[in-house]
């Protein structure tokens, strides 16, 4: 199968049709992350193969929830070289999406990327995802706060629950385990003002992969001593 047609199945699984222009984006975008990468570190993964499905594909499989589809804007928190906030923006241009970054090395190579595939829907911001939070125009503004970083889902609630609406959704893409992890952030989460709704597990066509996306709902406001300075996020997670 080909990379088009593998990505066209992924996306058809999602209820979304690959237009050669998007693919043809998803290819130029596949480029410049190989390209960028020499110079600054970006991914681990530098195969065609490898990027289409634990990148792209992965990044599309968000979509196997509604509230992508139906999110007026989004903000990726920590996303890097731009998973999954970029290959969201290339499949639905409807959506306004915010990708946000701490490394301005990093902030550069999503500019280029925007621009080089004229994506008009997509902004980026160079800030810590704890001191973004504290900014009135980007707390509690957003339909959906997501991410794919590693960090816990404790650490994780405290740095994105804060961007989403009261009524909104914080995703976090996460791998195969995730129970004990979710268990131990239940409370991190009520806290902070959401409410676990689901964990929707998807695959990744070709390979052996299962991932998940774990749903939380902002159900309150979140108390304004949220987010903490960083350190104390990661040394002393919520629980």
């Amino acid at each position: 199968m080909n990379f088009y047609d593998l990505m066209s199945k992924s996306s058809e699984d999602v209820g979304l049709q690959l237009s050669k222009e998007q693919y043809e984006k998803f290819i130029d975008y596949m480029k410049l992350l190989q390209e960028w990468n020499e110079k600054i570190n970006l991914t681990a993964i530098t195969e065609d193969e490898e990027i289409i499905k634990k990148h792209f594909i992965d990044s599309i499989k968000a979509f196997k929830r509604k509230e992508f589809k139906n999110a007026a804007n989004l903000i990726d928190v920590g996303t890097g070289a731009g998973f999954p906030g970029l290959p969201i923006a290339i499949m639905k241009d409807d959506i306004k999406i915010t990708l946000l970054d701490s490394l301005n090395k990093r902030v550069n190579f999503l500019n280029n990327v925007v621009t080089k595939l004229g994506l008009s829907n997509v902004e980026t911001i160079h800030s810590r995802a704890e001191d973004g939070a504290r900014n009135n125009q980007l707390r509690e503004k957003f339909d959906i706060a997501t991410s794919r970083a590693v960090a816990n889902m404790s650490v994780l609630s405290e740095l994105c629950l804060p961007y989403v609406r009261v009524g909104g959704n914080f995703i976090a893409l996460k791998g195969p385990s995730v129970d004990q992890e979710i268990k131990d952030s239940l409370n991190a989460i009520r806290v902070l003002g959401g409410e676990l709704i689901d964990i929707c597990e998807i695959n990744i066509e070709e390979t052996e992969l299962r991932h998940n996306l774990v749903v939380v709902k902002k159900i309150k406001e979140c108390p304004k001593t949220y987010p903490r300075k960083a350190g104390l996020i990661t040394k002393n997670p919520l629980k």
